[in-house]
């Protein structure tokens, strides 16, 4: 059988130190973590004319995948959930990325493709379903801190996609400033950080494999529950390989 093809959309950077030009790129590690599980990572260039990008054409752009990635990245312009920018910290916002990922979460959430999203993945589909982000977490008033660390987030809920087995507390790899404010309609919380931070949700009441995480599993590809995580997701993209 043929490894089911993940369609990763690219992030979008200014400059790379190994190109001449301005890049679309995605991180080896989390490429190299979903080869191990038995994928085909692919990244899709986020395509022009944006704003009039439609429902038609992302199913056409996208027939050819068996699960969608979100990966990590800069942060969304808050306008895309109604609010003025009030923060110095945010960074690296762009409209390409904002209405490519944007629109690539709404196609896989409602046409049950396999979806698995990190960080900033996570953020985009709470924004596509109308939920709101903090959009910095100002280090004073928080009791854990959430960049280049790692630390134990504690699971307060059942419905984990099919094929995660999570019952006690994670281990996880945080680099985040931002974190979801106001939860997306037909999304539960999985799992929390000490402060209450959101870290995994599921949906409720939608078709299909979809499994969103605060922290970057490929920070720890030698942990065998985030291999099987990632492995969980694979498993379900080969199963719409089948369909």
């Amino acid at each position: 059988m043929s490894r089911p093809l993940i369609g990763i959309p690219a992030r979008l950077a200014s400059s790379t130190s190994a190109l001449r030009y301005a890049a679309a790129v995605n991180a080896r590690a989390l490429l190299t973590m979903v080869h191990a599980a038995g994928g085909e990572p692919l990244s899709v260039l986020p395509w022009p004319d944006i704003d009039a990008l439609s429902a038609r054409e992302v199913a056409e752009r996208l027939a050819f995948v068996d699960g969608i990635l979100l990966p990590g990245g800069g942060d969304l312009d808050p306008r895309r959930y109604g609010q003025d920018v009030d923060s110095e910290h945010l960074y690296d916002i762009d409209d390409v990325q904002d209405s490519m990922d944007l629109a690539v979460a709404a196609w896989a959430l409602d046409h049950g493709v396999p979806l698995f999203a990190v960080c900033r993945g996570l953020h985009v589909v709470n924004v596509a379903l109308g939920g709101t982000l903090e959009q910095h977490m100002e280090e004073p008033h928080r009791e854990v801190v959430h960049t280049e660390v790692r630390h134990t987030v504690e699971v307060d809920g059942d419905g984990w996609p099919k094929g995660v087995d999570v019952t006690d507390d994670l281990a996880v790899s945080c680099y985040h400033h931002q974190r979801i404010d106001t939860l997306g309609s037909g999304l539960r919380t999985l799992a929390r950080a000490d402060d209450a931070t959101v870290e995994a949700v599921a949906t409720v009441g939608r078709d299909g494999w979809f499994l969103g995480v605060q922290w970057h599993p490929e920070d720890m590809a030698d942990d065998a529950q985030q291999r099987a995580i990632v492995g969980a997701f694979v498993d379900a993209a080969r199963l719409q390989q089948d369909r």
